[in-house]
């Protein structure tokens, strides 16, 4: 599998992973009616974008960039999205650790999620286990598809300097 930042020519692959996540309900804050011409903007707007591409084609993707622009510009956020077909091969690890070298490459100074479903169970170990802590926790803020309201987490991982 490689990483690689995304390209126009990988919407439509994109795209349908983006659906595929969002008819699972468990995940994205996006309604079923969420257009292609949002994701287009979401994903290939003022966010850098990079795609796992291996064998099959398109398996995976994040985008990242500032949390918030001025006085929250050092702190990197990213959404991270992987074919439900190809769940629990690494490919979410692989885009997490590429996204953490490209956030501290480019001189951030921590990484922050806004919005980690909790019951996303793979995502949160996967999150803890790269250094990710919850510092706060959004009562019933995620409407999942099949368990209702439940709690979404703010997770944050501080990169350490030589500036620090």
């Amino acid at each position: 599998m490689q990483i690689r930042q995304a390209r126009h020519s990988d919407l439509d692959a994109m795209w349908r992973i983006c659906q595929a996540v969002i008819a699972v309900g468990d995940a994205l804050p996006f309604s079923d009616d969420f257009d292609l011409d949002t994701f287009r903007s979401h994903w290939f707007g003022s966010h850098a974008s990079f795609a796992a591409v291996a064998e099959a084609g398109i398996v995976g993707m994040y985008k990242f960039g500032a949390n918030y622009p001025g006085r929250g510009a050092h702190v990197a956020s990213a959404t991270y999205l992987v074919s439900p077909e190809a769940q629990g091969r690494g490919i979410g690890r692989a885009l997490v650790e590429h996204s953490i070298a490209q956030a501290q490459d480019a001189g951030y100074r921590a990484m922050q999620f806004n919005y980690v479903v909790s019951t996303n169970a793979p995502a949160m170990e996967l999150y803890r286990r790269l250094g990710f802590d919850i510092v706060g926790t959004l009562p019933q803020a995620f409407r999942h598809k099949q368990l209702g309201f439940v709690d979404t987490h703010v997770m944050y991982r501080h990169f350490s300097s030589q500036s620090d």
